[in-house]
């Protein structure tokens, strides 16, 4: 006697309970302040990034056309946030700069995600020797801190914005190959997907409906704080003179131009400093919050 299931009859696409996503959605930005803030900081900067030519006080100034008669003026109505050694004014460069400053970031992340997750959940799902060759080659990656790997690829292809991507890009994939590979052992013993492999279904088809699908939530939540931390190692490449150079509108590159100055013209290293940690600090509340809401076991019944 047999039994024949019609799940596609019965189970709805999609279910409007209290369990969705967007009623946990709501529910963790009404309980979670935290996660309100981080969604407000990257709406923010996010507005500085698409609107920025229009936003920007002086956007020709934000592009790195000088004014030196005025340089070196502290905030006032007329520079908000003073002006740098060239008389360029910092509202603005910091208004021009978060674009560049989110490419790449996300640039990175995207091509870290790509190289690293068809990696990892191959390894994960085949295992045996494929799997060790591919973890042994993340862990000559893993060998050495990102930043200092960046810093020797850009080295070795010259400072500029793109480089920098390029590098940090290599040097991040290995973490979401590794991130994918142990959640992929954990599904490929699952009871769907053996009955897949029973019913002949092959192998590239069983990895991206069965393993990449239910690897998503720890790859959008780690995605989400690597984003701000790739802002801050591209700002810290340019402030070494690796990444963004002159006169590119570079939060880093901003930092490190008044450095020199910081005692006496104070604001035109702090203002680019403070708009790294908003970007960075809301990515981090937001990955955070994230994990909250993707997460199944934080779902009130």
């Amino acid at each position: 006697m047999s039994v024949a299931l019609t799940t596609s009859s019965k189970l709805p696409d999609f279910v409007p309970s209290d369990q969705g996503v967007f009623a946990r959605t709501r529910r963790v930005f009404r309980k979670d302040r935290l996660a309100l803030l981080g969604a407000a900081l990257i709406l923010f900067v996010l507005i500085l990034a698409v609107f920025g030519p229009w936003i920007a006080p002086y956007p020709q100034e934000g592009l790195g056309v000088t004014n030196v008669p005025q340089r070196n003026l502290p905030p006032s109505a007329a520079n908000w946030l003073g002006t740098d050694q060239l008389g360029r004014d910092v509202l603005s460069r910091i208004i021009m700069g978060a674009k560049p400053a989110l490419t790449v970031a996300l640039s990175v992340v995207a091509l870290a995600a790509l190289i690293g997750i068809p990696l990892g959940a191959i390894a994960g799902y085949r295992g045996g020797w494929l799997d060790n060759l591919l973890m042994r080659v993340t862990e000559v990656f893993q060998a050495f801190p990102p930043l200092l790997l960046a810093m020797v690829m850009v080295a070795i292809l010259g400072p500029s914005l793109m480089n920098a991507g390029i590098a940090l890009a290599i040097s991040w994939w290995p973490w979401y190959a590794r991130l994918v590979r142990a959640e992929a052992r954990t599904l490929r013993e699952r009871s769907y997907v053996e009955a897949a492999r029973a019913s002949g279904v092959p192998t590239w088809l069983i990895i991206p409906r069965h393993i990449l699908r239910n690897c998503l939530t720890p790859v959008l939540v780690q995605a989400t704080v690597d984003i701000g931390t790739v802002v801050l190692a591209a700002g810290s490449l340019a402030f070494i003179g690796l990444g963004a150079q002159p006169p590119e509108p570079d939060w880093g590159l901003m930092v490190a131009e008044g450095r020199g100055t910081i005692f006496t013209y104070w604001w035109i290293s702090t203002f680019p400093g403070l708009a790294i940690f908003i970007t960075v600090l809301g990515f981090n509340l937001l990955g955070d919050s994230m994990r909250d809401l993707l997460d199944p076991r934080q779902v009130k019944r």
